[in-house]
């Protein structure tokens, strides 16, 4: 089973970097910024710290159900905080486990206090697929003697 720390470097670079907004910026410039880079989350990061997380369903929920405007919102008022986070050392299991029990899409890799990488559902899914691929594949040739 692969590590956190194996995963993100499995990742290609375009995939490495996070995505992040300040707590104080506007909800449109969240949803700008996630259409531009193409992605359904923003960490809200200050000073290096991790103070939230801030996604597509935030804004479905929080604001767009409730009439409140992207333009005048700061991102402090509908992020998800505290952010659950996981460290190098997981396992793919360990986070599929966290996120299926939390209903995370998103999970931030935190090492010594720092940011280092995002995996999302898409990534360990992806992972752990292709380890099962390989335990078949595996016990395939046991049984045929190879």
């Amino acid at each position: 089973m692969k590590t956190v720390a194996q995963l993100l470097k499995l990742k290609d670079q375009k995939n490495q970097e996070v995505h992040q907004i300040k707590p104080d910026h506007m909800v449109l410039e969240a949803l700008m910024k996630m259409a531009e880079k193409n992605v359904g989350a923003l960490l809200v990061v200050e000073n290096e710290e991790v103070l939230g997380i801030i996604s597509e369903r935030d804004y479905a929920r929080k604001l767009v159900l409730h009439g409140r405007s992207s333009v005048g919102t700061p991102v402090r008022d509908i992020m998800v905080s505290p952010v659950i986070t996981v460290d190098t050392h997981q396992t793919v299991d360990t986070c599929l486990s966290i996120m299926s029990d939390k209903r995370l899409r998103h999970l931030p890799v935190v090492e010594n206090g720092k940011l280092i990488g995002l995996l999302s559902i898409g990534d360990l899914v992806k992972e752990a697929i292709a380890e099962q691929a390989e335990l078949i594949q595996q016990l395939e040739q046991y049984i045929r003697g190879e």
